[in-house]
């Protein structure tokens, strides 16, 4: 158990390190390029090749990192309505059911990867093998179905509580704590 916690710990620092450098060259890139054809009149060919890799980088290898933090996109207006039991039973459904489609994507795309990788293309400016700007989307798709698979765990391990990522606690239940609180004061 404890191995698996310090694996875990060096995902999560791994996909920080890659999120916060990803983000780090989109904005270099972007700027430096803007700043390059505005004083020089001349914009460097490989600047938009790097900012691609790198918002590919950054969104699907970001699908782990938001579902471990809670952070992503949900239309929570039902959900949030909901009595805690109903609530319970949509943290479990909800992640399983992304995990699947999930899985489902990781899958085709890398069908699709490989497909590129056996085709040989290379990138116009950069001449790099093509696949490896696209491989990051099954792992991101991968890694994201893992993290989401593992709130689907941690609800139903867990019974007082919801969570919305391994790390976060459901909103809902802390401000229920803190009504109830006030109360009884």
């Amino acid at each position: 158990m404890k191995l698996l916690k310090l694996f875990d710990k060096f995902i999560l620092k791994l996909e920080e390190f890659i999120l916060s450098y990803a983000v780090i060259i989109i904005a270099l890139m972007v700027v430096g390029k803007a700043l390059s054809r505005a004083i020089f009149s001349y914009s460097p060919p490989f600047a938009d090749e790097v900012s691609q890799i790198s918002i590919v980088v950054a969104t699907f290898m970001g699908i782990s990192y938001a579902a471990r933090k809670g952070r992503h996109i949900s239309m929570s207006a039902f959900y949030d309505m909901a009595p805690f039991k109903i609530r319970k039973i949509l943290a479990i459904f909800i992640p399983a059911v992304t995990a699947l489609f999930l899985f489902l994507l990781a899958y085709y795309s890398y069908q699709y990867v490989y497909g590129v990788y056996e085709s040989g293309r290379v990138t116009p400016a950069l001449q790099m093998p093509a696949f490896v700007m696209y491989m990051f989307i099954p792992i991101g798709l991968l890694m994201g179905g893992i993290q989401f698979l593992r709130n689907m765990w941690i609800n139903i391990a867990n019974r007082e509580e919801i969570y919305l990522g391994t790390d976060v606690k459901d909103y809902n239940d802390e401000d229920d704590r803190e009504i109830e609180e006030q109360v009884h004061m």
